[in-house]
């Protein structure tokens, strides 16, 4: 996937790491951004194109990919994160975004790409797809599901061309971690991994330490991922 002259549409592109990813995307030379918020308002830089979405609505959806026929690059990265393990209607509101809503852009877009020539799609996911924590046990769980999605479109998709990359990381300084106090990765580190990645033909970004300790974790023992089972607490 070559970045200079691609039509790209970045879902959530009105803060944050979606805001970090249409400018990138300008920066490397994408002939057209289409810039997707639920207020397209909020996309104030006149250089990319806005396009009202909310990704948890079929019919904007449909709406979307028939407005933007010529995107050859999709890039989803429209999240919500609620607190709490506890809450149905936080989990399902989690798992209508982040997982139905990449399920549903994916699907609506998949022709498009194929007509494009195939194109790419790049799903924004998380370290909590491989590990979770009971205060975000239902973002974790809807991070999970989507990077299993991600990883059946990628052979579900390869026959039209289209490349599918996935991208995991931990805390990135946006609004969502505001919160928090600890290490976290800048937008803009994020963005330049995976646009290389895109151009290299990678299939997986895991953008920073944690990301990548939790995926080689996987094949081990659950108390190298959780050391306080192996503490007994």
């Amino acid at each position: 996937m070559k970045i200079s002259g691609s039509v790209a549409l970045v879902t959530g592109a009105n803060r944050g790491l979606g805001a970090a990813f249409a400018q990138a995307l300008l920066d490397r030379g994408a002939r057209t951004v289409y810039a997707a918020a639920r207020n397209p308002a909020t996309i104030t830089d006149t250089n990319l194109t806005p396009i009202e979405l909310d990704v948890t609505d079929p019919a904007a959806v449909a709406a979307a990919a028939e407005r933007c026929g010529d995107v050859d690059l999709l890039v989803n990265n429209a999240g919500i994160s609620r607190s709490g393990s506890s809450d149905p209607d936080s989990a399902r509101a989690e798992m209508d975004t982040n997982y139905f809503g990449t399920l549903s852009m994916s699907r609506a877009f998949a022709p498009v790409l194929a007509r494009n020539g195939g194109g790419a799609l790049v799903n924004v996911l998380s370290v909590l797809s491989f590990i979770t924590l009971p205060q975000v046990s239902g973002y974790a769980a809807s991070k999970a599901a989507a990077w299993s999605l991600t990883n059946a479109l990628r052979l579900e998709l390869k026959e039209q061309g289209t490349h599918v990359l996935g991208v995991h990381a931990g805390y990135i300084d946006t609004d969502m971690a505001a919160h928090v106090t600890g290490p976290k990765i800048t937008p803009a580190e994020v963005v330049a991994q995976t646009l290389d990645a895109l151009e290299t033909g990678a299939y997986e970004v895991l953008a920073d330490a944690i990301s990548r300790q939790s995926k080689a974790g996987l094949s081990g023992e659950l108390e190298r991922l959780y050391p306080a089972l192996a503490a007994g607490s």
